[in-house]
């Protein structure tokens, strides 16, 4: 699949402007960064670098375009207090990415102007992996770009390996920058005789050798308390926000729904910055890992377009059942929003089967090309993560980005 890269024509500064119209969508004057497309095959920017397909998908799929703006921040981000805050000297800096989302980590570089480092990694017939950094990084700030997603435990030693080749490198700081951390699901005891892999995983970047540990919506919060060296987390509902304000949707249409319980306190933040849109809550019974069965609805959907919210989708179990149930109760159009996109089998045939109008992700995981279909949308997290990067190397507040 070629890919060239070009300039948007003039065409884009009237759809950011009608974009921008609608941004009453959101609380507190919030703008949009994103526009639809042609036939709403396309997600593009302002004023940025865009991908242009050679040629359509053929098949179940549709062209997905990252963003990737010529290094100046999202609307969100936007701010000349905060802007002049950052010192963005490159000198001291270096960025390697592991090989679980190159695309993602080339595109956080073409943000931060910046060059990735030169690194060889490759696997013995075995399976255990070599690391040999191609460059110094005696006295640098290191950043280390790796998710932890499938698969997972091959990732998640990469990464420390990596980790632990900087180190002997003299660096004189290591992040691991983890879009997706894994195992996050596994931070608590439900029964007994369980292990809490969280924990344990945390104990494993720490003693590899990480200073800190920079990561995106991680399963829950607790999970930061298990790492004894600094944690920023990172929400990318902004960038889905930001997406959303280019929808034709009135905000008087607007229900945001949490798939469970466990996840209430996630979708309330989200509806509170959606014009403080009504919550609605469905309430289920699970009877084993990944498996998930929709008992009732808190909340009224009758005619309402409801924007469901969960941090990932694995198997889609959960927010498939909870769609099939919002229409039962008469949504009128249901849209499924998410940062991680693990999309573990059968969730493709489920997310695919006519339920959503849309789903919307993020490229915190990379997803294949045979796992793309008409309804789904991927947005770039690129430089909302590469401007936290460049805020965490100046020692600049990163909690500010979000206020």
């Amino acid at each position: 699949m070629a890919a060239s890269l070009v300039m948007p024509s003039p065409a884009s500064s009237s759809s950011a402007a009608m974009a921008s119209s609608r941004s009453s969508l959101f609380a507190g004057g919030h703008r949009s960064l994103l526009g639809g497309g042609e036939n709403g095959s396309r997600v593009y920017a302002p004023k940025c670098v865009k991908y242009e397909m050679s040629e359509p998908i053929k098949g179940n799929g549709k062209p997905i375009i990252p963003v990737v703006n010529e290094r100046t921040l999202p609307k969100f981000l936007e701010s000349a207090r905060l802007a002049k805050s950052v010192n963005r000297n490159g000198a001291r800096i270096k960025l390697f990415s592991g090989t679980a989302n190159p695309a993602l980590s080339q595109e956080i570089a073409w943000y931060m102007g910046l060059e990735l480092g030169k690194i060889n990694i490759k696997r013995f017939a075995d399976g255990e992996v070599y690391v040999q950094l191609g460059e110094s990084v005696r006295g640098c700030d290191v950043f280390l770009l790796q998710p932890t997603c499938p698969p997972v435990n091959e990732n998640l030693m990469e990464l420390q390996i990596v980790i632990d080749a900087c180190r002997r490198a003299s660096a004189r700081n290591v992040t691991a920058v983890i879009p997706y951390f894994g195992y996050a699901r596994a931070d608590r005891k439900t029964q007994g005789r369980e292990s809490i892999a969280a924990k344990l995983v945390a104990n494993l970047i720490t003693i590899a050798g990480a200073d800190r540990v920079l990561a995106c919506d991680i399963h829950s919060g607790q999970s930061i308390g298990y790492f004894d060296i600094p944690v920023d987390h990172v929400y990318c509902e902004h960038v889905i926000l930001d997406y959303l304000a280019s929808k034709a949707i009135c905000s008087d249409d607007l229900v945001v729904v949490s798939p469970d319980v466990g996840g209430v306190a996630r979708a309330r933040a989200f509806a509170k910055k959606l014009s403080d849109a009504p919550l609605a809550i469905i309430d289920k019974r699970r009877h084993g890992h990944n498996i998930a069965e929709v008992m009732n609805l808190i909340g009224d959907v009758k005619g309402k377009v409801a924007v469901m919210v969960d941090d990932m989708i694995d198997t889609a179990g959960t927010i498939s059942k909870g769609a099939a149930l919002l229409h039962e109760e008469g949504a009128r159009e249901v849209y499924a929003c998410c940062t991680h996109a693990v999309f573990s089998p059968p969730a493709i045939e489920r997310l695919s089967g006519g339920l959503f109008q849309e789903v919307i992700v993020t490229n915190t995981i990379p997803v294949a090309e045979k796992n793309y279909f008409p309804q789904l949308t991927i947005l770039s997290v690129a430089n909302l993560l590469g401007e936290t990067i460049w805020r965490v190397h100046d020692d600049s507040s990163v909690s500010s980005i979000f206020q």
